[in-house]
């Protein structure tokens, strides 16, 4: 039998030395072991920090390990209401600012981000724990989905005016760069001040460097913390905002959007839905498998993750094939855990959930699902796990696969946001079409099946905004377009030149292609 591996924190990377790093590049925003929130273009040590020095008092950890992070100062509805009011005057100031200055700026910024990469990259790791390669990746997308913008907006701001007031950013934790910094940045290239919510469960402390970053050059950025029902008066009703733009879940989503649509106020509002790979008609099982693995990425913790597939009975055992040796390949552990401290971080699928009690809320999901009738088909085993000796696991869930969930589970019509597939069992096209489209509606959705002409024919049917044939979607760069169907999304869509006629007012009368509540408008 071979040694058991006794792996150990990699030198360097603890998040005591995230931390320090952090007082080094941006003393203005991180002070004695808390957090500032960011307006009227200073650095605020307002709001109810929460404690981040003991274990037994702090509610802020990592679910990496239980190690204690920094936690958000929270701000009051009235304070919120000031920082509201400050980005407007900031707002009124900016939109008059030249485009080439405008550029100048945010092109500093990206200079500055890269510069802190692997710092930016280290805190996504620590605060919601993805992976390192994973993380990097997040950094590396914002940086350069901007840098397109930069060389683009040109050409999309023509004949375009920024918004009356500033664009107000509420975003869920799972890609603080790639999507919330990303936004912020644009929306500022566009003429816009910037107000961000930090997300309450991570992505605290990466955002407040890169927005420290911003802020240096001149970006007109806000950043401010604190509970949704607390500030959304504030962040989404205020008649000072001109934009809300929200990424979340749908019952969130939901109150967002019946108080923007009270108000008639710009939105864009992106939301989950539960998005299906089919399998009809196929045979062409070499090309699927290494894609398998990959829907595994980041635990299925995204917008754009596959945790649904809906497969022709007839094609079943093929499948399986497939399937249960690509899902039992999948790597799962501690993100920073080496072997030998010279050794690379390690390659991982997925770390951790964003907490624990995400970790638990699915866990019972799977254990009502299977006493209801679901079939288990696969069931990872944390001791599998590439972890440190006597680390808290809380926050960690292993892969699991159940076959035909009741339709009273949350699993059969909802998105899990973790790493649960459920597969649904088919016969029919009709069979097949109502079941990828048991969310109603999706961001992304896959057909695999061998004849050109049937995918072509069903497609259209599968209620996503983006369809794949044999191939995932994911929410795009540049000028990839991204919206979604049914409750999936509301307001404008988003992607390329769609982001810039979001955020900024064109010729009269305009009619933006998105979901909104009294039209339904595709792009041409």
């Amino acid at each position: 039998m071979a040694p058991t591996r006794t792996l150990t924190l990699k030198p360097g990377t603890a998040w005591a030395d995230a931390w320090q790093r952090c007082l080094a590049a941006a003393p203005e925003a991180f002070q004695d072991g808390r957090v500032l929130n960011l307006w009227d273009g200073t650095w605020h040590r307002d709001g109810r920090a929460l404690p981040a020095t003991s274990p037994a008092t702090s509610p802020a950890t990592t679910p990496v390990d239980g190690t204690p992070i920094a936690g958000p100062p929270r701000l009051d509805a009235t304070t919120a209401h000031q920082a509201v009011r400050a980005s407007l005057d900031q707002h009124r100031g900016w939109r008059h600012i030249a485009l080439p200055e405008r550029r100048a700026r945010v092109s500093a910024t990206l200079d500055a981000l890269c510069a802190h990469r692997g710092l930016l990259a280290l805190l996504l790791v620590w605060e919601i724990g993805k992976p390192w390669r994973l993380a990097q990746a997040d950094v590396d997308r914002a940086i350069d989905g901007v840098r397109w913008y930069v060389d683009e907006i040109d050409r999309m701001a023509e004949g375009r005016t920024p918004l009356p007031g500033p664009v107000s950013n509420i975003a869920s934790w799972n890609y603080p760069m790639s999507v919330l910094a990303h936004a912020l940045l644009v929306q500022a290239l566009a003429g816009n001040a910037v107000i961000a919510k930090t997300p309450t469960d991570g992505g605290l402390a990466c955002l407040t460097l890169a927005c420290a970053l911003a802020a240096r050059e001149g970006i007109p950025v806000t950043l401010v913390s604190g509970s949704g029902g607390e500030l959304s008066e504030a962040l989404v009703r205020a008649p000072e905002i001109g934009c809300v733009s929200f990424v979340g879940g749908r019952d969130t989503g939901a109150r967002v959007a019946t108080a923007v649509a009270d108000l008639g106020k710009r939105h864009i509002l992106e939301q989950e839905g539960l998005n299906a790979w089919g399998i009809w008609n196929f045979t062409d099982w070499d090309a699927l498998a290494p894609l398998i693995g990959k829907t595994f990425d980041y635990g299925k913790q995204r917008c754009t993750a596959y945790p649904r597939f809906v497969v022709q009975r007839s094609s079943f055992d093929a499948f399986l094939a497939v399937y249960l040796p690509a899902v039992r390949a999948v790597r799962m552990g501690h993100p920073l855990a080496v072997e030998h401290p010279s050794d690379q971080l390690p390659d991982l699928d997925f770390g951790p959930l964003i907490n624990a009690a995400k970790a638990k809320e699915l866990a019972d999901q799977v254990a009502e699902a299977i006493d209801r009738g679901a079939v288990p088909l696969h069931r990872g085993d944390l001791a599998d796990g590439h972890f440190l000796p006597d680390q808290d696991l809380s926050a960690y869930t292993p892969p699991v696969t159940l076959l035909n969930p009741p339709s009273t589970s949350p699993l059969h019509h909802a998105e899990p946001f973790g790493p649960v597939d459920t597969l649904v069992l088919v016969d029919t096209e009709a069979e097949l079409l109502a079941a990828m489209n048991a969310g109603n509606g999706a961001l992304v959705a896959t057909l695999s099946c061998d004849d050109p002409a049937t995918y072509a024919r069903l497609a259209p049917q599968i209620r996503a905004f983006k369809t794949g044939h044999g191939t995932p979607r994911s929410r795009g760069d540049r000028d990839e377009l991204f919206g979604g169907f049914g409750a999936s999304w509301r307001g404008a869509f988003v992607g390329g030149d769609l982001l810039i006629r979001a955020v900024t007012e064109g010729p009269h009368p305009e009619r933006l292609p998105g979901n909104f509540p009294d039209y339904h408008l595709m792009p041409s």
